[in-house]
């Protein structure tokens, strides 16, 4: 009868899976799991979870999800009205009463870490045949920690939220039936539970300690992602870092993997506390193995301090540059907008310092205020207001207010479609430190500021028209030679995007140089294998795929310095790699390919 119970995940997007309800299904055996996303239409949804016929839905509610889950419990008495509902996860393990008297079609609340209640509440239904009553009954007499119910008279019980204390009872989520479904989407996946850090916008600091997984199984579970060519997995440990002899084994059993293997694994680390050994492993692994996420939030100490966080710096700025210098991994660094006392001077600060740093991506994520999170004691003292349902975001600040945080969203907006999709690097960087003597922010902030003033902000864009905004912004704003951006902006156009994306807008010039560069291809195979090794020519079809050359009227591989040559300049786009690579070559430009 398990096979009456139905977990559901309702995902932010169609590449990620829901953990949690995989969690339920192992914990329930014989249970099932239906996955949707916010981006179904409800009746839609309904119909889905109305084909399944459920004696039990179980439905996972988190901050990406709670307002459509809330609209979707709305409907399920109507379609469903036998059907026991229970509603887990951290959008409703606080304030629970207040939720179950808003939604009263909700008969359960899993409060906390659930594997082990929710058995004990299922067996329970399943032994009075999903009678409500009957359970409700037995609750009166005994709870079970972790489950909120209501009495037969209709009192609210909340119960008391949970944690599993042994992590190795849980067990792992995933199935070997379900993984040729799931392996190019990303697959969640822990080693820990708990933070070692306070930091009062995280849920972490409502749960004291952290409970680790033992080794052995975490390199079995491992193998099993490898053995399935996953895509990508990514850790939610909180920090995947705070022990040394938990994470310092696993980055080595990485590195250990086959060469063949293609899975990328994504961790969330204090990257402050790494040492010169964990340094050394990180500097030797494969390309694209291991993904970092930084969360440094904010580079002002008297900002941190009041969300009791502690930032070291100097050690951040020279692990990243570090890093960096490997050429292995995916550096992902986070900053927060709103944080207490962090007005726009100071952000442009925190923006600078670390945008400086250039690592892949340089996400801007906006306050947020969630039930449970010591956030909430800020509310008052900072003057506060925020968003009153869900994603909760911050709308007014003592040091910024409503005007500037919902300029600030055109700002992510923006910085969103050129910098963290690496478009039109290698243009903007030059113009900061040509036109803003490295202020990065001024920039950016111009750039924002005239995107409103043409309402952009407003509609969506193509990728081709980027470039041409782009080139008459800064026209106008640092009246900037037409020319020298144009050559800029091919240059980034040929190495963001995988090189797909050519606007016509740009002065492209490849079929005045057609001769000179057929002759570079379909000549001696040695000049070719100069700048590609083992190069040989099959059909043009082939060469076009993979390669481009590109005339510029300056030499555009000197971007990173103070000044571009007025010098022309051949450079050859290599596709073949995982990564666009561009190269100057030697070719006489006048007529003849060098020898």
């Amino acid at each position: 009868m398990t096979e009456d119970i139905l977990w559901l995940g309702i995902n932010a997007k169609y590449s990620h899976t829901s953990l949690a309800i995989r969690y339920l299904r192992e914990a329930v055996p014989g249970s099932r799991i239906l996955e949707l996303t916010i981006n179904h239409q409800l009746l839609d949804m309904l119909g889905e979870i109305y084909e399944q016929q459920p004696k039990v839905l179980g439905i996972s509610c988190y901050i990406w999800n709670i307002e459509v889950v809330k609209r979707l419990l709305k409907l399920l008495p109507a379609a469903l009205p036998d059907t026991v509902i229970i509603c887990g996860g951290p959008e409703v393990s606080y304030g629970t009463a207040e939720f179950m008297r808003d939604f009263p079609m909700v008969d359960y609340v899993l409060r906390g870490e659930g594997e082990e209640s929710i058995r004990q509440l299922t067996s329970q239904l399943l032994t009075c045949q999903f009678d409500r009553s009957k359970v409700n009954a037995l609750l009166d007499q005994s709870e079970i920690r972790g489950i909120a119910w209501r009495s037969a008279d209709g009192v609210i019980h909340e119960g008391h939220d949970v944690t599993v204390a042994d992590l190795a009872a849980v067990p792992f989520a995933y199935r070997e039936d379900e993984m040729a479904d799931i392996c190019e989407r990303i697959l969640y996946y822990e080693t820990s539970r708990g933070c070692p850090f306070s930091c009062a916008y995280c849920l972490s600091c409502a749960t004291a300690g952290v409970r680790y997984l033992p080794l052995e199984r975490v390199f079995a579970e491992l193998d099993f992602f490898v053995r399935h060519d996953v895509r990508q997995v990514k850790f939610v440990d909180r920090t995947f870092n705070a022990k040394k002899s938990h994470f310092l084994p696993i980055l080595k059993y990485l590195l250990a993997l086959p060469d063949s293997c293609r899975t990328n694994f994504h961790f969330e680390i204090a990257i402050d506390y790494l040492d010169e050994e964990v340094m050394t492993v990180l500097g030797q692994l494969p390309k694209g193995r291991v993904q970092l996420e930084i969360g440094i939030q904010s580079t002002n100490e008297q900002v941190l301090k009041a969300v009791s966080r502690v930032n070291h710096w100097e050690d951040i700025k020279a692990h990243i540059n570090r890093i960096m210098s490997f050429h292995n991994m995916h550096l992902h660094v986070d900053l927060i907008i709103g944080l207490p006392g962090e007005g726009m001077a100071s952000f442009q600060r925190s923006f600078n310092d670390v945008y400086e740093l250039q690592t892949d991506m340089l996400q801007l994520g906006f306050l947020k205020f969630l039930k449970g999170a010591a956030m909430m004691n800020l509310v008052t003292p900072y003057g506060y207001q925020y968003m009153p349902m869900a994603p909760y975001e911050v709308l007014v600040t003592d040091a910024l207010s409503y005007g500037e945080i919902r300029w600030f969203h055109s700002f992510e907006m923006v910085f969103e479609l050129y910098y963290n999709a690496g478009r039109c690097r290698k243009t903007a960087n030059y113009i900061i430190r040509e036109q803003e003597d490295g202020d990065a922010f001024a920039f950016w902030q111009k750039f924002t500021d005239w995107w409103e003033e043409k309402g952009f902000h407003k509609i969506g864009h193509s990728t081709k028209n980027l470039y041409g905004y782009l080139r008459d912004f800064a026209s106008q704003a640092y009246a900037l030679d037409r020319k020298l951006l144009d050559n800029l902006l091919r240059y980034d156009a040929l190495l963001a995007d995988g090189g797909r994306i050519r606007p016509e807008n740009l002065d492209w010039n490849r079929q005045n140089y057609q001769d000179i560069t057929a002759d570079f291809w379909k000549g001696a195979p040695s000049r070719v294998r100069e700048y590609l090794p083992g190069y040989e020519f099959t059909n043009w079809r082939d060469v076009n795929k993979k390669y481009h050359i590109e005339i510029f009227a300056y030499n555009v591989m000197e971007a990173e310095d103070k000044t571009l040559t007025s010098q022309r300049t051949a450079v050859l786009f290599d596709y073949t790699a995982a990564e666009p690579v561009g190269q100057t070559i030697s070719l006489d430009l006048d007529g003849m390919a060098k020898k």
